[in-house]
């Protein structure tokens, strides 16, 4: 197979990994977790954490919570070492419409309740 050919079967990939809020979050679910964080990712098309939330009968559960892409996060002042594993937080997030423990994030905030960046994002921000 050529090259061209291998770009080709690639564009279709890329393209789906970039997508509308309204497809997969809903905005009128606002939801907030408490955990500790076990990834973080600061890369396009757009970031992700993981974090792990404890529930009331000990069971773990990792949330994955899908950021804006790094340029946008960067002019918010967040960095690749915003978070840490290990770091305890809050995220407050639009929840995934199918009610997986998937969040679009709205806001972090330290486990001394400081926000991480410079404050909440919108579900405009992409």
């Amino acid at each position: 197979m050529g090259l061209g050919a291998l770009v080709a079967l690639s564009v279709p990939i890329v393209t789906q990994a970039h997508h509308s809020f309204a497809v997969f979050f809903d905005d009128t679910r606002l939801v907030r977790i408490e955990g500790v964080v076990k990834r973080f990712r600061f890369a396009n098309p757009h970031g992700s954490i993981v974090v792990t939330v404890t529930g009331s009968s000990g069971q773990e559960h990792d949330w994955r919570i899908e950021t804006n892409s790094p340029s946008i996060l960067a002019r918010r002042g967040w960095t690749p070492r915003s978070l840490r594993p290990g770091d305890r937080v809050t995220v407050e997030g639009w929840l995934a419409r199918d009610g997986s423990r998937y969040l679009r994030l709205r806001q972090v905030t330290d486990a001394d309740g400081n926000p991480v960046g410079s404050g909440a994002f919108s579900t405009s921000e992409d």
